[in-house]
């Protein structure tokens, strides 16, 4: 075909096509449907506008809203959308960043006086209304200089301090949908019209670029679907997540607090230490099993550590410090540098890998206030690290069985997970060839046991590349809690060695991990997944005997006297109240099973008893009822 171009589909197919065909005629051209449904496209894995023309031979791959990719473009358009809209009704506004993110997108915006509530009713009208307008997005493209100016003509101080950030040979990319103009790089869809379901959420305040000291924006949140029954099971889904809000359920259960005395650092009350500890003591018993060895480090150290180990170059502004003796200390924000010099305390030879060591070690990171959130987003938390040394040779066996460890931790709680692989970030230590060496190493790991992962290109570790372990909640919701990391800089850095097979002092390559994350945020994530009604064995209080008249309270307390013998905890409620209320009262604080007693159960020696989600479940021995008990929590029943 002559003036024609070679495209390679996703599914390995090959097609020709004309030169100068879009990317959207070439949709069209392979179905009607796909060329409805298509909302961005990629050519060699970079994503494009439909409107991108085929000019060489590309592989080309198309995206939906079912995409990740598709649904960026469609959410990054709904936010122009909303700075249009805003433009309109408030024509003082001046634009900072809107970009698309999970679930939704927001806009940045400078106004004079902050919005109203009553506000997002009046944007998001604005809103339905360019998108019936059915604008198009047009790109266009300029230099620096003509960016600087237009922009600056308009007043928009922030898009021209973008700009100015930029190199001077930049290609300033914009978009114009109708009279309203943005600083874009793209990709966006076609038209505003394909936007059919809006929803303005919430308002916030945020400091321009994260900076305290910088004036604080107006934050609009919104989320933008293709169907409204899709918008409205999301929203449905949004209020069961506020009725499983941790903040919430913590006071109602009394698990935890946090305190205007230690903003960011949280209270544990006694309730919520059980969970804690029973997370601690399932923690110990899985790192048994799996050959780990305990240990503790402290929590400040002197500041020559932190130097030495890059934080203190890459990390310090989220560090606290102190003095001690006149000599500079940092309060830890990472634990490895302690376990780093446990290893370098003893002399290793190539006998004593993979040795992994493991610490539920306190560290402290400091937050901005206004990124503070229950226990999700804190900043003093308990990191379940640990530190793997090991040969080259045993990289790929390696984290392939931290990978079944953390396989059959969540399976536990119920909780599924995706993988991610976080390449190498703009700022980051050590050389491209360990980087690429490393990155590879987990690649092949997790390609031999066929586990499906993404690519999260620069988001690892200043020292290395990891796996983010993403775990999915009983309402659809993904937190990132487990990390696998790969360093070859730290055992550098720390001039760590081992003897190996030929007597001579060789590198170890080192492991870190984590499994739950954060203690704290995991604790918040299972009160959410769970809804506060905690499994037996994590159940704050497992049994609540209810006597039906002070007769029986004699009988109820030896029941629960043997109970604790047994370490079931259990508590009795022999107020004088209606058995009623006693029983929605047990329902209401989540209790697994409720056991009534009245005249009949105290003279059989028996109990009734009420399963949570399952209700009466009738009378049976306690001996019965003890031996379901116990199975509950052996097998970590859900």
């Amino acid at each position: 075909m002559a003036g024609s171009v070679k495209v390679t589909l996703k599914d390995g197919s090959v097609r020709e096509v004309l030169s100068g065909t879009t990317l959207a005629e070439l949709a069209s051209s392979i179905s009607r449907s796909l060329g409805k449904a298509v909302l961005a496209a990629g050519i060699n894995g970079e994503i494009k506008d439909l409107s991108d023309t085929l000019t060489e031979d590309v592989s080309v791959a198309f995206y939906t809203f079912e995409d990740e990719e598709g649904r960026h473009a469609f959410r990054h358009t709904s936010s122009h959308v909303l700075a249009q809209a805003v433009k309109r009704l408030f024509p003082e506004a001046k634009f900072a960043i809107g970009p698309a993110i999970a679930n939704g997108y927001y806009y940045d915006i400078d106004v004079p006086e902050p919005f109203k509530p009553e506000d997002l009713a009046k944007i998001q009208k604005e809103m339905e209304k360019i998108v019936k307008e059915d604008l198009p997005l047009v790109r266009s493209q300029v230099s620096r200089q003509e960016a600087l100016d237009l922009f600056a003509a308009q007043g928009e101080i922030y898009k021209v301090e973008i700009i100015q950030d930029l190199p001077e040979d930049a290609v300033i990319t914009l978009y114009r949908q109708g009279e309203f103009l943005d600083l874009c790089a793209g990709p966006h869809l076609p038209s505003t019209g394909k936007i059919k379901a809006i929803q303005l959420q919430s308002l916030a305040g945020a400091y321009w670029r994260g900076d305290e000291k910088r004036k604080m924006l107006q934050r609009v949140y919104g989320t933008s679907f293709e169907k409204k029954t899709e918008l409205d099971a999301y929203l449905l889904m949004l209020e069961e997540a506020a009725k499983r809000d941790h903040r919430k359920l913590g006071r109602e259960l009394d698990l935890f607090s946090i305190q205007e005395e230690g903003p960011g650092f949280p209270f544990f009350h006694p309730k919520g230490m059980v969970v804690r500890n029973e997370l601690e003591a399932f923690w110990r018993t899985i790192h048994f099993k799996y050959d780990y060895q305990e240990i503790k480090t402290p929590i400040i150290l002197h500041q020559k550590l932190w130097q030495q180990s890059g934080h203190w170059d890459h990390y310090r502004e989220n560090m606290y410090f102190t003095s001690i003796d006149d000599e500079g200390y940092a309060v830890k924000p990472m634990n490895c540098p302690g376990g780093i010099l446990v290893y370098r305390s003893q002399h290793h030879s190539y006998r004593d890998f993979p040795l992994r060591t493991a610490e539920l070690g306190l560290v402290h990171r400091h937050e901005i206030s206004g990124a503070l959130h229950g226990l999700m987003r804190v900043r003093s938390f308990t990191q379940d690290d640990a530190h793997i040394f090991l040969l080259p040779s045993q990289i790929k066996a390696e984290i392939q069985r931290t990978i079944g460890l953390f396989k059959e931790v969540y399976s536990v709680f119920g909780l599924s997970y995706h993988a991610e692989l976080s390449t190498k970030p703009e700022k980051a230590m050590g050389a491209q060839e360990i980087w690429d060496l490393t990155t590879n190493a987990l690649k092949e790991a997790m390609d031999e046991i066929e586990m499906p992962y993404r690519i999260n290109e620069g988001d690892g570790a200043f020292y290395g590349p990891k796996i983010d372990f993403h775990l999915k909640d009983s309402i659809g919701r993904t937190w990132q809690c487990g990390t696998i990391q790969l360093d070859m800089q730290m055992p550098e850095k720390f001039d760590l060695t081992y003897v190996g097979e030929d007597g001579l002092k060789h590198r170890p390559v080192m492991i870190h991990r984590v499994v739950y994350g954060s203690i704290e945020r995991f604790i918040g994530i299972l009160i959410e997944h769970y809804a506060g009604a905690f499994p037996v064995w994590l159940a704050p209080v497992q049994v609540k005997i209810l006597p039906i008249t002070a007769r029986q309270a004699e009988y109820a307390e030896k029941l629960a006297a043997s109970m604790k013998e047994q370490f079931v905890r259990v508590e009795v409620d022999s107020r004088n109240e209606k058995i009623g209320y006693k029983i929605r009262e047990a329902q209401m604080a989540k209790i697994p099973y409720v056991l009534v007693v009245g005249d009949k159960e105290m003279e059989s020696g028996q109990v009734a008893v009420r399963k949570r989600g399952e209700g009466d479940l009738g009378a049976t021995t306690v001996e019965s009822f003890m031996r379901q008990l116990k199975t509950d929590v052996a097998e970590k029943k859900i």
